[in-house]
């Protein structure tokens, strides 16, 4: 399902040309595969019983490949990246950093080879607070959030359902909280009212009728 939705969006993303003149090559659904594939194969159960996966990839093609690629690169490495998230979210693994992947030339390598090293790499995930006019903010380790009607909040919503002060995300090491600041209408987390919750990667945090998205990648 994850390489499905992948191999559809990097279609979109370059109008089906990357695909159609290589149906004897390389496809990039191979390199979706390989790369899920070392993620199964490179997990590791560690503290509290978590299972760590990689979340470092190194992609080696041959010259020809990547010569084949060079125009869609950043467009292959980014759905790659997001491809990886979505099967680590799907097999409950953990994931001490960001999703990286890169791809590089190995001159050894001939067309339709392909080498792929996964690697566990600590560092903060990005944590994206996507509020209900589209604007994305990120949310850094030991950062605060404000959302209400006042002007001065990090995330204003003009509604008078909304208090001056509703609430507020929080974020400490790998742990997002939204706390209800006393508000008139109270909040909810994906439709549940709650005084204080933690949040995760997927929830929607509802002030009034304004929806507000958490994403951690």
């Amino acid at each position: 399902m994850v390489l499905k939705r992948f191999e559809a969006k990097l279609e979109r993303l370059v109008e089906g040309s990357l695909t159609r003149p290589f149906k004897s090559q390389l496809q990039p659904i191979e390199i979706g595969r390989r790369l899920t594939r070392e993620m199964d194969l490179a997990r590791r159960v560690g503290t509290k019983n978590r299972v760590i996966a990689p979340n470092i990839f190194e992609v080696r093609l041959s010259p020809d490949d990547v010569e084949r690629f060079e125009d869609y690169v950043d467009a292959l490495v980014r759905e790659l990246a997001e491809a990886a998230r979505e099967h680590a979210s799907m097999e409950h693994y953990h994931l001490l950093g960001p999703v990286e992947v890169d791809i590089f030339e190995n001159p050894r390598l001939k067309a339709g080879d392909l080498e792929v090293t996964a690697l566990v790499r600590e560092g903060e995930l990005p944590v994206i607070i996507t509020g209900p006019d589209g604007t994305r903010l990120t949310l850094s380790d030991g950062q605060t959030l404000v959302i209400g009607r006042l002007p001065e909040c990090d995330i204003t919503i003009n509604d008078a359902s909304i208090s001056r002060r509703h609430a507020q995300i929080v974020r400490h090491g790998d742990a997002v909280s939204i706390t209800d600041l006393g508000s008139t209408n109270g909040t909810t987390v994906n439709g549940s009212k709650v005084q204080r919750s933690i949040v995760v990667s997927g929830d929607e945090i509802g002030v009034g009728v304004a929806r507000i998205s958490v994403e951690i990648q």
